[in-house]
């Protein structure tokens, strides 16, 4: 997690920026006959060669595709262009490792969204719901008590982000500075924007904590990728027993496991 030290790869030294971060960075049949025998023998042959030199080319590293890396919540690249810069701003990458994206925190985001958390699934929504603005005397807006499901407020809030950025500095929100994108977060967070069904604070919040949860989450999830948020904090991950290095006197620092680790291949 990025602390109050200038963030290197972003490039920003101001001390608003470091202010910022440091307040809110706390997935038939056969055929008969030589001929036709004969020529599906060939075009199997020539079928399993092309699947093996695919399967070689698609295996050299870098080139091999992540199938995790793919939307299921979020319908338009535009939301999740904005989703990733938000979250970028919220955990930006620095010297002491990657940032939201490098964790894959927005995918997720997207996943978690796309299941029962994104549409309250669990939660009582029956109403009342309660008023979801700062205008109302004696109102406590809290996203739980808003008649938006989780999904919705994401949506809304996205959109709203990236219609402040065009608004004020005519460009979207993934696509301005960091400066600006952190004064934008900066007037969500502190209510400074009007939006329906839900307070801007509100939505910033679960921003917040969707982005931190992705950045330190079981990699089973689909964040913390390559176990590099516990590797930040020198988290173990799901150790089976520590029977082996309680009793010792120096600190033992342990290469961190996932739950996927349990699992029998």
């Amino acid at each position: 997690m990025a602390d109050d030290k200038d963030s290197k790869s972003a490039g920003v030294n101001d001390p608003s920026r470091r202010h910022f971060i440091k307040n809110t960075g706390r997935a038939a049949g056969g055929f008969v006959g030589g001929t036709l025998l004969g020529s599906v023998f060939t075009g199997q042959t020539a079928q399993a060669e092309q699947s093996a030199q695919h399967a070689h080319s698609v295996s050299r590293g870098p080139e091999t595709p992540n199938f995790q890396e793919a939307r299921q919540f979020f319908t338009r690249s535009d939301d999740f262009n904005v989703l990733e810069a938000a979250c970028e701003r919220i955990f930006p990458e620095d010297e002491h490792g990657p940032g939201a994206i490098g964790l894959n925190v927005p995918y997720y985001i997207d996943k978690q969204l796309a299941g029962s958390w994104g549409i309250n699934g669990r939660d009582y929504r029956a109403g009342p719901f309660h008023p979801q603005t700062k205008q109302i005397e004696h109102a406590k807006p809290h996203p739980e008590r808003s008649i938006l499901n989780r999904g919705e407020i994401f949506v809304s809030g996205l959109r709203k982000l990236n219609e402040e950025s065009e608004k004020r500095f005519d460009a979207r929100f993934d696509e301005a500075s960091e400066d600006q994108q952190i004064q934008l977060l900066q007037d969500f967070e502190n209510d400074h924007v009007e939006m329906a069904g839900i307070t801007a604070s509100n939505f910033f919040a679960l921003l917040r904590q969707a982005t931190l949860e992705g950045a330190y989450c079981d990699p089973l999830y689909g964040g913390n990728k390559n176990m590099e948020g516990w590797k930040m904090k020198e988290f173990p991950g799901p150790q089976p027993t520590y029977e082996g290095y309680i009793e010792r006197d120096e600190f033992v620092k342990l290469e961190p496991i996932s739950l996927a680790s349990y699992q029998q291949k």
